[in-house]
Formats: C-alpha cells, sequence, structure tokens
C-alpha cells in the first residue's frame, strides 16, 4: 500500500456536524444494500446481515444527500455485484457492530477492523483490504503539546473497541495520562476540540481526512505502526461469504476497481 500523502476533500465538515446534531436521536439501525451478478453466489436465496460503523470517515459515512457511503461501503457493494450475493447493512457502531457478530446477530462486520491475534481468537478475517496504523491528534490552535510525553497529567480521548484505544492503553502509564472512552470518532474529535481532552489515537487516515476537511484537529506524530483492515465473521462460521469477499477483493484488485473505490476518497 503506497503511503497517503494527501486526502480527498469531501465534504467531511458537514457530517461531522450532522452527526453532531444526531447525538440525541438513535442513529439509523438497518440500511438495505444487495449485490447482484450474473451468476449467483452459492447460497443465493440469502441475504447476509453486515454490521458496520456510525462515522469512520472515509470509510464509512453519511454524505450530504444522507447516503451511507465510503470505502468499506463501495468495496462491500462490488465485492457482492462480483459475486452475486445479497446483504443488508446495519449500523450500529463500531463496538454495538463487534458485540452483534459475536452475539449472531450479524453474519460479518466491515468497519475498518484491524486485525490483530487476540481478534483472531474469536474472528476469521478476509484477506487484508487496507493497511492503516496509529497517529495522535490535537486541536488544531494547540501549540504546546507536541509528543506523547507533553500528554502528562492531561486526559486523552479514545474510541471504544479500536486500536487507537489499545494503543493508548498501552503507553498512558509511561506518559502518565488519562483517557475517557466515546462510541464514535464525532465525539471523540469534539471532545478534543472543546478542550474537555488534550488529544485523541486514531487510524491515520481517518484521522487525516478529518484533518483535511478542516474540522478543527492537526495531526502532530508520525504514524506507528498498526494492523491491516479485514472483513470479520465469526470463527468457524459463514465460510462461504468470507470465501466470496477473498475472490472478489482479488477480482476487484486484477481489475483495477478497487484502486478506483480508494480513488474515490483518498488522494495518494
Amino acid at each position: 500500500m503506497k503511503s497517503i500523502k494527501k486526502l480527498l476533500a469531501l465534504t467531511f465538515a458537514c457530517v461531522v456536524a450532522a452527526s453532531f446534531a444526531a447525538c440525541g436521536s438513535p442513529a439509523p439501525k438497518e440500511t438495505a444494500s444487495s449485490g447482484t451478478a450474473s451468476s449467483a453466489g452459492p447460497d443465493a436465496g440469502k441475504t447476509y446481515l453486515i454490521a458496520t460503523d456510525t462515522t469512520f470517515a472515509p470509510f464509512e459515512f453519511q454524505n450530504e444527500s444522507g447516503e451511507f457511503v465510503g470505502i468499506d461501503m463501495d468495496l462491500l457493494a462490488a465485492i457482492a455485484k462480483d459475486q452475486g450475493f445479497s446483504y443488508e447493512i446495519q449500523v450500529l457502531g463500531f463496538d454495538a457492530a463487534v458485540q452483534s457478530l459475536q452475539a449472531g446477530q450479524s453474519d460479518a462486520v466491515i468497519a475498518g477492523m484491524s486485525i490483530t491475534p487476540e481478534r483472531r481468537d474469536t474472528f476469521d478475517f478476509s484477506e487484508p483490504y487496507f493497511d492503516s496504523g496509529v497517529v495522535m491528534g490535537i486541536k488544531a490552535d494547540n501549540e504546546e503539546i507536541k509528543s506523547y510525553e507533553d500528554l502528562r497529567g492531561k486526559n486523552v480521548a479514545v474510541k471504544t473497541g479500536t486500536e487507537g484505544s489499545a494503543f493508548a492503553e498501552s503507553i498512558k502509564a509511561e506518559y502518565g495520562f488519562t483517557t475517557t472512552y466515546f462510541k464514535d470518532s464525532s465525539n471523540m474529535y469534539e471532545d478534543v476540540i472543546s478542550g474537555n481532552s488534550a488529544a485523541c489515537f486514531e487510524d491515520y487516515p481517518v484521522l487525516g481526512y478529518a484533518v483535511s476537511q478542516n474540522v478543527g484537529l492537526k495531526i502532530v506524530t508520525e504514524k506507528e505502526q498498526g494492523s491491516s483492515y479485514g472483513f470479520a465473521v465469526n470463527k468457524g462460521q459463514n465460510t462461504e461469504l468470507l470465501d466470496m469477499f477473498n475472490k472478489g477483493l482479488a477480482n476487484l484488485k486484477g481489475n483495477g476497481k478497487y484502486q478506483e473505490i480508494l480513488d474515490t476518497y483518498i488522494q495518494e
């Protein structure tokens, strides 16, 4: 994966604002979507329930028209079309999406989910479809914090169940900071912007995208080595869906559609 030099300017500020406004009301539970192809998949009569996050641009978010879009959404739609299977999206938030899969209420999760050794104990993952890493973000006009050492005695905002939160927990004793957890990126960012937290940790394409949309944050650290993103199912279950995802992903990489999807949201 080539390193990301610049993230494509869309309208993330509007997305974040809409997300803030929606904090007092429930997020949409489902958005129906289906894939079609000239040849049906091995379980053509089944509609798979696939859980995802609410706000994780550029991977999944609502655009100005209220449509749920992003790299994950476009990639899943293209793979479903290539492999001929149907699905419905369950918009739950990352932590709830993972819990839904574990409880058997969803068939899979696609939500910028990092492939980690711990998660491999519970889930089977597809071939990686994106390589990521963790960076630290602070308020755009903050000139005091330049490194982890500057977090001593301060609070840091993190998102539940993410690689960013795991990284923060791994260093907070060394650098003497506390953590506050949020269920979505928008509220995590707002906590930093409002000054309640000094910084946040987030996957670099996501935080970089937010910064490029002038939401009031900036990145002040180099990217920490991170995991790759994968499509997840419960261990030993839905192997046919996992196989179709892998085959479709390989086809999309071969015919150029995969790169076309990335280029829609990220400029390298």
